[in-house]
């Protein structure tokens, strides 16, 4: 039988790694993230894990440890959070393009200035346009299975996945894990077989200055140009959605564990308000769907699990019979409204969907998203598309905006 454990979100984020057999960590400190290279240091000591523990000075120099470890055929994994993933900003898009497989926890915190350690999701938000897969856990569960299945799934499409769940809400809270059998999860995830191989009997240069155009190598054989690289990242991640649910559904099999592959709904068949979230809150929000059904409304949620590639098909059919949505965010692209709402609109877009979306910004800087908030933004929201406010601009949960 499965061990069961309580553990925090940071120990199961740990624990999935070194079940996942990773060769390489790469290890720089920053609150809420720093326990899960602690632990894993720990396993490497003791002789539980055969891996190469690298200590760098900075976030930006561990993903560079990740690249090239990966790029010689080594499984790697890192983790950060907030300014650490910001400051990797460029190494993020070098790991894209190189379309290496890495696996990266990202401990959701929001981002200076002014200064916080506390949770919201702007740092990877802001990092959805760099060509990783993302992946938004909502208890600590899933955050063990997402990292096996992340492995699986990088190695699978040559595009690296970031795991992020939400900080101090997760990283550092207690939950009830099932601890995947080893023997299964080697079973579950083969060895990786990288698609470059370094070495003195076949040199090769590696991601160089290409041309606009495609261009003929020394052997007269034509190569891609920048372009088409940008094509097939593309192109990758517009396939990996198969790729994440066929890997959803044969970790269920193997594991009795369903996270629902794209995303996941609760009482949403015949719900005519959707509440809609990613990570925690649409966690929280299920308590809520709860509270309104019990008051005679037909609410449900439908909680993203990957926002990047987005789940378009998916949303469509998942909304296609709802009346309304609210969508809450602990993120917001300023300017304009949250991310996760616009890019529902945009899979709307075409189709015979037409329906209210409210937009409500929440939880930033870790300020309490309680589950009776949601139900009374609920209840604000089907007032006020009854008095024919169909589309307002986001509004601001428990802010004093006055």
């Amino acid at each position: 039988m499965a061990e069961v454990q309580i553990m925090t979100g940071n120990q199961a984020a740990a624990l999935g790694a070194k079940l996942s057999h990773v060769q390489v960590v790469a290890a720089y400190p920053i609150t809420p993230q720093t326990s899960v290279t602690e632990m894993l240091s720990q396993f490497i000591e003791s002789g539980e894990l055969k891996a190469e523990y690298i200590r760098v000075e900075s976030e930006h120099s561990a993903l560079a440890v990740c690249i090239s470890a990966s790029t010689v055929g080594a499984r790697v994994f890192t983790s950060t959070s907030s300014q650490g993933l910001l400051y990797m900003h460029e190494q993020i898009h070098w790991a894209a393009g190189a379309r290496l497989p890495i696996v990266m926890c990202c401990i959701n915190r929001g981002v200076g200035a002014p200064w916080t350690i506390f949770n919201d999701q702007q740092d990877s938000i802001a990092q959805r346009d760099t060509g990783w897969i993302q992946i938004y856990c909502r208890d600590n569960q899933e955050i063990i299975d997402s990292i096996i299945q992340a492995y699986r799934i990088a190695e699978s499409v040559y595009v690296p996945v970031m795991i992020c769940y939400d900080g101090f809400v997760m990283s550092h809270t207690m939950m009830p894990v099932e601890i995947p059998d080893a023997e299964a999860v080697s079973d579950f995830l083969p060895p990786y077989k990288p698609h470059t191989i370094l070495s003195p009997e076949a040199p090769m240069n590696i991601n160089p200055v290409l041309f606009p155009w495609r261009r003929a190598n020394s052997e007269g054989v034509l190569c891609d140009g920048y372009m088409e690289m940008r094509y097939k990242l593309q192109k990758a991640l517009d396939e990996s959605r198969d790729v994440i649910i066929s890997t959803s559904c044969q970790f269920a099999g193997a594991f009795g564990r369903d996270h629902g592959g794209m995303l996941w709904q609760y009482k949403a068949d015949d719900a005519e308000m959707i509440l809609v979230g990613m990570g925690s809150v649409a966690s929280e929000a299920t308590a809520a769907a709860d509270m309104l059904r019990a008051e005679g409304i037909r609410a449900g949620v439908v909680g993203i699990r990957v926002f990047r590639p987005f789940p378009k098909e998916d949303a469509r059919a998942a909304f296609r019979k709802a009346k309304a949505i609210c969508v809450f965010e602990k993120a917001i692209s300023y300017g304009y409204e949250g991310a996760l709402c616009s890019e529902i609109k945009a899979a709307f877009y075409g189709t015979d969907i037409r329906l209210p979306i409210h937009n409500y910004i929440c939880g930033l800087g870790g300020r309490d998203v309680k589950a009776r908030e949601l139900a009374e933004a609920a209840r604000s929201s089907r007032d006020a598309i009854a008095a024919g406010d169909t589309e307002p601009m986001p509004k601001w949960l428990n802010c004093f905006t006055e």
